[in-house]
């Protein structure tokens, strides 16, 4: 099994399945180094994205409990 890498949130440090806490707040699995380190980019921009998709989405109409049919 290839060894998996994770972000540590409270430390800002990239980890391993051998190094991680077991209480620490992470990020992961990733499969580098690289990819863990840039995990609060990586999330960021998967934020700005998804959000930008949600007002265009919304842009075309709204969704309106009181006028959806049971």
């Amino acid at each position: 099994m290839a060894m998996k890498y994770w972000y540590n949130v409270d430390t800002g440090q990239v980890e391993t399945d051998d190094t991680r806490s077991q209480d620490a707040t992470v990020m992961g699995p990733y499969d580098t180094h690289d990819a863990a380190a840039a995990a609060l980019e990586t999330a960021r921009a998967n934020t700005e994205r998804w959000d930008a998709e949600d007002r265009k989405w919304s842009g075309g109409g709204s969704w309106d409990e009181e006028s959806q049919e049971d």
